[in-house]
This record gives structure tokens, C-alpha cells and sequence, in this order.
């Protein structure tokens, strides 16, 4: 118990504070690590899967079939790992998964066939799954003993890593395989576990006063907080069918229904991502000014009316303009929402938001299709400021759920 006590005098400001101060900010430094490091492994990844489709002989749809192994380890992990966690800890957990995903995403490029393809690529998905339950659990305790929602900030790290993963990926697709390339992941993902691993290991989830069995009055995490998680998931899964969609399709509806140049229409995704790492990075801020309630209903709306910008405008650059509006607006939707449904149920409750998050990304990109067939694509992106608008009527609903200082 003694970083029990470290945390209880560091927030009243008592002896000791000092110690626990820097206990938490290393905390801090080796997650925002681990959050770099799963979207740096995840994007050097899709960057090569058209060398290791070839490489496979895989048709497009052996391909489809082969990455649903992603999806499939990860939502079946995702709602394994909250039990773990609150067995083993989530320090322990988010490290042994990171070994496990610096491990796993070396073998797609060891593949012959799809069928091998899609087993290996089931063992990556868990990998990944079970590491974003981890830290994200991780994450949602020392928010708690910071006191600061500093949630976002983690977020950010992800979408910095994915965005480097993916940059260096291009750079070196012309001069490496996918078989040197993703073993140098490997390494890169092992190394940088090493450095930031112990310090997980070493220090327990820190707990804040409120929480320990002293207090009283404290909200109980039973009752109705099964039903606010679910509120608070399919939030997440709102937020994520965007993010889902713009991947997939932001650059297709660029190029078929405005008949940008390629590049330009390249750009579509990265506005966007530019956009929500930059929203992510001053979530901090700006929850510290608005709260967390507010976060939500300002940003659903934001990013609604950027998607009816983005899907209906008649101009390219009008587009790109929605695009980079939606990114601000989504930004911080998801981060507070697992961290809100991480504070009324703790791992278990991120563990059902992250699932229902990630089945949003899944869920996306085959409705904007089917609609798109049955429509047209601009009115089926229009669906993306639908349920942007809907997070953010869910999120003024449920705000005096799982209600923190900052809410």
C-alpha cells in the first residue's frame, strides 16, 4: 500500500508529495509510450499489406477474408482482457500484450497463403486488442490520481505513432521487404517495451483517495453502470464508424464525385488525421476549460456539421475543409468515452467500450457501401453526421453518469 499513500498525501498536497509526483509522471511517460508504439506497429503494418497480398497470391477477396482474422482476435480479446486486468493488473497485461504484438506482426510476412495469412493475422488482432484494453485501463487510473484529464493526450500518442509507422512504412516499401521490415518492427517494438515495461511492472495502478475503501459516499460500480457503459460504447462506436469510413472512403468520394486529382484525393484521409491528432493534443485543455459533458455535445456537433460539409459540398477544397472539421470534431469523443465508462465500471467497462468502439471502425466502411450502392456515396457519408450528432445527444443524456470533477 505504500503508493496508496504516496497518491493520498500527493493530492492533498502532504509529505511525500514530491515522490509520488515523479511516480506518476514516469507512469505517465511509459504509457504515452505504449500508446505510440501500438498505432506505430498497427500502421507499419497496413502500409504493407498490398506487398504481402502479392506475396501471398491472395485475390481481393481471400485478402478480405484473411484481415478479418485482425478484427476477429480483436474484439474476441477485447472482451477477454477486463477479466484479465482485473486479475493480474493492467500493468502486467499491457506489457506482456505489447511483447505479443511486437512479436505477432513480424508473421504476415512469413506467409505463403492466405488461409496462413488470415491464422497469423487472427494471433495480431488479439495482440492488439488485448493491449489497447490494457492501457487504455492503465490510462483510465492514472487519469483518476493526476486528477487532469489527460485521457486525450494518450490518444494523440497513438494517432503520432500511427501517423509515423505509416510514413516511415512508405519510405522504406521501395527499398526493404515485408519480411526485413516488419522484423524490424519487431525489434523497434521489443526495445522500446524494455525501456517502458518496467516502469509498469514496477509501480501498481495508482489509485486515488476517493477510491480507497475509507471514503465513504463513494458511487458504487455496480447497479446501473452496466447499462451507462453501454451508453458510453456505443458513443465510442459512433465516433469510430467515422473514423471508419473517412479511411476507407474520404479519398474515393474526392476523386469519383468531384473528381479531384489523385493527390488531392490522397489527402482527404490525412486532413482528417492531421486534424484529430491535433484535437487530441489539446484535449487536455480543452476539457480542463469545458468539461467533459460539453466535450462531447460540442464535439458531435462540431464533427456533424463538418460530414454534412465534407459529404455534400459541391468543391474540392470545401470538402477538405469538412474533412478536417470532422477530424477537430471526433477528436476527443472516443478518449472520453472510454474514460468515462472506465470510471463507472473500470477494466471491464473499457473493455465493452473499446469492443463496441472497434466494432464502429468494422461497421463503417461496409454500410457506407451498401448505402452508397443503394444512394449514392455522398448520402451515405452523410450517415458519419448522423451518429455524430447522436454521440453527442447521448453524451448530453448521460452527463451526471460516472461524473468526475471534470464532467
Amino acid at each position: 500500500m505504500p503508493l496508496l499513500n504516496k497518491v493520498r498525501t500527493a493530492v492533498s498536497g502532504g509529505p511525500g508529495g514530491d515522490t509520488a509526483d515523479l511516480s506518476l509522471s514516469r507512469l505517465r511517460s511509459a504509457l504515452t509510450l505504449f500508446f505510440a508504439l501500438d498505432g506505430f506497429l498497427f500502421a507499419g503494418w497496413v502500409v504493407r499489406i498490398p506487398a504481402v497480398k502479392q506475396q501471398t497470391g491472395a485475390s481481393a477477396g481471400d485478402l478480405g477474408l484473411a484481415l478479418l482474422g485482425v478484427s476477429a482476435g480483436a474484439v474476441i480479446t477485447m472482451t477477454l482482457t477486463g477479466r484479465l486486468c482485473r486479475r493480474y493488473g493492467s500493468h502486467a497485461v499491457t506489457v506482456v500484450t505489447a511483447v505479443l504484438l511486437s512479436f505477432s506482426v513480424a508473421l504476415p510476412a512469413l506467409t505463403r497463403s492466405p488461409l496462413a495469412l488470415g491464422l497469423v493475422l487472427l494471433l495480431f488482432g488479439a495482440a492488439y486488442g488485448g493491449i489497447n484494453v490494457a492501457m487504455n485501463s492503465a490510462a483510465v487510473d492514472l487519469v483518476a490520481a493526476l486528477r487532469r484529464p489527460v485521457m486525450p493526450a494518450f490518444h494523440a500518442a497513438f494517432s503520432l505513432g500511427g501517423m509515423l509507422g505509416a510514413g516511415l512504412g512508405g519510405l522504406l516499401a521501395g527499398s526493404l521487404s515485408p519480411a526485413v521490415h516488419l522484423a524490424g518492427l519487431t525489434a523497434v517494438g521489443l526495445a522500446l517495451t524494455a525501456v517502458a515495461g518496467p516502469v509498469l511492472l514496477r509501480h501498481p495502478a495508482p489509485v486515488p483517495p476517493e477510491a480507497l475503501p475509507a471514503s465513504s459516499g463513494t458511487p458504487s460500480r455496480t447497479g446501473g453502470s452496466r447499462r451507462t457503459v453501454l451508453v458510453f460504447g456505443v458513443i465510442a462506436l459512433c465516433t469510430a464508424y467515422g473514423e471508419g469510413a473517412l479511411a476507407d472512403w474520404g479519398a474515393l468520394h474526392l476523386a469519383q464525385d468531384l473528381h479531384a486529382h489523385p493527390g488531392v484525393a490522397a489527402a482527404g484521409y490525412s486532413v482528417f488525421a492531421l486534424t484529430m491528432t491535433a484535437g487530441r493534443l489539446s484535449g487536455t485543455a480543452l476539457l480542463e476549460r469545458l468539461g467533459q459533458t460539453r466535450t462531447l455535445v460540442f464535439g458531435g456537433a462540431t464533427a456533424a456539421c463538418g460530414m454534412l460539409l465534407g459529404a455534400l459540398a459541391p468543391s474540392v477544397w470545401a470538402t477538405l475543409l469538412g474533412f478536417a472539421i470532422t477530424g477537430l470534431g471526433l477528436a476527443n469523443i472516443f478518449p472520453v468515452a472510454v474514460a468515462r465508462a472506465g470510471a463507472v465500471a473500470g477494466p471491464g467497462g473499457v473493455a465493452t467500450a473499446s469492443t463496441l468502439g472497434y466494432g464502429g471502425m468494422l461497421l463503417g466502411p461496409p454500410s457506407i457501401g451498401f448505402l452508397a450502392d443503394w444512394f449514392s456515396l455522398p448520402v451515405a457519408l452523410t450517415t458519419v453526421a448522423v451518429l455524430a450528432a447522436g454521440a453527442a445527444a447521448m453524451g448530453y443524456g448521460a452527463r451526471n453518469a460516472g461524473a468526475g470533477p471534470e464532467s
